[in-house]
């Protein structure tokens, strides 16, 4: 199916029109009408080939919500005309250990991420949202709760899921102090669920703009994490920290924010490693870890928690030809606090 889209062609050119070919459907699958798409900085990172490892041309996205076009004659959990979201993984191989644990983001064959993986229908690699529609397994495929604002849904699907995985993992609960470090993309979603996880939510900032924010947000405090006096009111308090931020920063000022037995994940990716005080941990007993997206299972669970809750993500909403001075803005950290394109915009760019 002929399908119409915005690629990058290399690695300094803009995103531009571009059409390919789509799967035809399988009786295991789903096709969708991609109704908006989230922008995540990782679209960015691929897309500028800043990780290394992209294939051109490259249709970013994924951070899909839409509307069900069609389903394969073995699908029955969704029909025609269903809302349902994408996220960043379209399959995996099912039978690893990682896969039958529901943690299919970690699967050992390699996980077959939404677009810039290999595409086993087609033999060429998979092209993701910013695009008119897409054909995924079913078991791959959502179920967004009615409540819920459809274009501000769409970064739940890696920013959502991103920030509530290590939440729920860490046990995160009602009566708990929870730090989260960065208030962007990630960091203003990781406020709202910690919060309606029923936590004490701290946000640490150095942008003093942002704590009006913070506060709107969910959080019941806001700390400069440039003034030492700030800081050392709360050593040796934290329960649990998420650290959010993508640029380089000292990780040990914010383990020493743990009381004992805390532990701080990260999910920001600095360019280049942090620099790690062993005694950090020891003394206290604290604990550094990671956390990449969640499982499919885990992903719904999220997505429920939030239709329940109430919990969308702060958007800004662009024509998709828009997406480039998007990304630039991006890149300057211009955006409260997640780009989504209007797919239906996608029509008027190739008119």
């Amino acid at each position: 199916m002929k399908t119409n889209a915005y690629a990058a062609q290399n690695a300094t050119t803009p995103l531009a029109p571009f059409s390919f070919e789509r799967r035809k459907l399988g009786k295991h699958d789903v096709q969708i009408e991609i109704l908006y798409c989230g922008v995540c900085h990782s679209d960015l990172h691929t897309v500028r080939s800043e990780w290394g490892s992209t294939t051109y041309p490259c249709v970013p996205g994924h951070e899909i919500v839409g509307r069900v076009l069609k389903v394969g004659k073995d699908v029955n959990k969704f029909k025609e005309g269903d809302t349902v979201g994408v996220g960043c993984m379209v399959d995996s191989c099912r039978t690893c250990a990682n896969c039958k644990d529901n943690l299919e983001q970690f699967c050992e064959k390699g996980t077959i991420f939404t677009y810039n993986s290999p595409d086993k229908h087609t033999g060429g690699i998979t092209y993701g949202g910013y695009s008119e529609s897409i054909v995924v397994d079913k078991e791959f495929v959502l179920k967004i709760p009615k409540n819920l604002d459809l274009a501000a849904t769409a970064p739940l699907l890696c920013a959502g899921i991103t920030t509530y995985s290590p939440l729920r993992y860490h046990n995160v609960t009602k009566g708990q102090k929870v730090g989260v470090v960065g208030l962007g993309g990630l960091g203003h979603v990781g406020v709202k669920l910690a919060k309606a996880l029923g936590a004490h939510v701290v946000v640490f900032t150095t942008s003093p703009s942002k704590v009006e924010d913070a506060l709107r947000l969910g959080a019941d405090e806001v700390v400069n994490s440039k003034n030492e006096d700030e800081m050392q009111k709360h050593l040796n308090s934290f329960h649990f920290i998420l650290d959010t931020v993508s640029a380089q920063h000292d990780i040990n000022t914010y383990l020493l924010m743990l009381r004992r037995d805390g532990n701080l994940t990260q999910v920001g990716v600095p360019p280049d490693p942090l620099l790690l005080s062993v005694g950090s941990l020891i003394f206290g007993r604290r604990s550094m870890s990671g956390s990449l997206i969640g499982g499919i299972k885990e992903t719904q669970e999220m997505l429920d928690f939030c239709g329940k809750h109430n919990v969308t993500a702060d958007i800004e909403l662009i024509p998709i030809q828009n997406i480039n001075e998007a990304y630039d803005r991006l890149v300057k950290s211009d955006v409260k606090y997640r780009f989504v394109i209007d797919m239906a915009s996608l029509k008027q760019a190739l008119s």
